[in-house]
């Protein structure tokens, strides 16, 4: 069995989202916080991983939003490693409302064992793996699914700009691994504004929109000042659910930094539950969809 590990979160006002649910990239902060406590009652804290000058880097992650939590809502958040494959290494995490069995999401990341001063990737010692998976990795194994390509974008397609700010950063000196959920969801409000469907008009009709997973592959890191630049369209158009995909570049030299790919769920604000997509909403929208809309 691999070394398991649980710490508990709650949930502040600030990390709050205007429906007064835990905003979707907070999840992944109370992630990565969560992988660096259990590594640290391992015996790998920050001043081991100083003294080595290597560091573990999240090359993807992927997460299921279950259940909404809502403010002072305490989350357990149990992590363990899933598998070791030379330079990698899959973590995964549960979250259940604290105290009970009722799972609000569910999520992995997949991080890359580099060396600090080139960002190179460095074989996982094994003693590492020996402690974090004691009975041995051989059958833990996943094989990785390739980040799905997205389809061309269309006519419509949203770019947003945006520049790396201080506040983005994190001790690493590059972007957060969740602050990319945060520029994406940025360029998901916006495009709503561009197409005339305003929160407030949402809010009006009763409806609203949320993201049931995301997936996101980190290639390259932004750094401060960085010009960014968000694009983003829509896939798989079904009755109350869409894809929507991202690729974030930078501005200067058009290279990719990372790309996304969420799935939205739209739904009645009262009830919470999936409504079917409004009709006005759908068409305002067509240019932005790549693909064919199921009915």
């Amino acid at each position: 069995m691999p070394l398991t590990y649980t710490t508990t979160f709650r949930a502040r006002f600030y990390e709050c989202d205007a429906y007064g649910h835990l905003n979707h990239a907070t999840y992944l902060r109370y992630m990565q916080e969560a992988a660096f406590d259990a590594s640290a009652a391992a015996g790998y804290d920050m001043d081991y991983y100083a003294q080595v000058g290597q560091q573990w880097l999240i090359r993807e992650t992927q997460i299921t939003y279950l259940q909404p939590v809502l403010h002072q809502q305490s989350v357990d958040v149990t992590t363990w490693v899933g598998d070791f494959r030379r330079v990698r290494s899959r973590r995964m995490y549960d979250m259940r409302l604290a105290g009970t069995n009722q799972l609000v999401a569910q999520g992995h990341t997949d991080w890359v064992y580099v060396n600090s001063a080139t960002f190179r990737p460095v074989i996982v010692p094994e003693e590492m793996i020996q402690t974090f998976v004691p009975e041995g990795v051989s059958h833990l194994g996943e094989k990785r699914d390739p980040f799905p390509p997205p389809p061309p974008a269309p006519p419509g397609v949203f770019r947003l700009r945006q520049r790396v700010l201080w506040r983005d950063l994190d001790p690493a000196q590059h972007v957060n691994n969740a602050n990319y959920v945060a520029f994406t969801e940025d360029a998901g409000i916006q495009i709503l504004y561009a197409y005339g469907w305003s929160m407030e008009r949402m809010t009006a009709a009763g409806f609203g929109i949320v993201a049931r997973e995301y997936r996101i592959e980190y290639l390259l890191p932004a750094r401060l000042n960085d010009e960014l630049e968000i694009a983003t369209w829509i896939s798989d158009v079904r009755r109350a659910s869409a894809v929507r995909h991202y690729t974030i570049t930078r501005v200067t030299d058009g290279v990719l930094l990372a790309r996304a790919r969420a799935l939205w769920v739209w739904i009645d604000l009262k009830t919470g539950q999936p409504i079917r997509i409004p009709p006005a909403f759908a068409a305002d929208f067509a240019a932005n969809v790549a693909g064919d809309v199921a009915n």
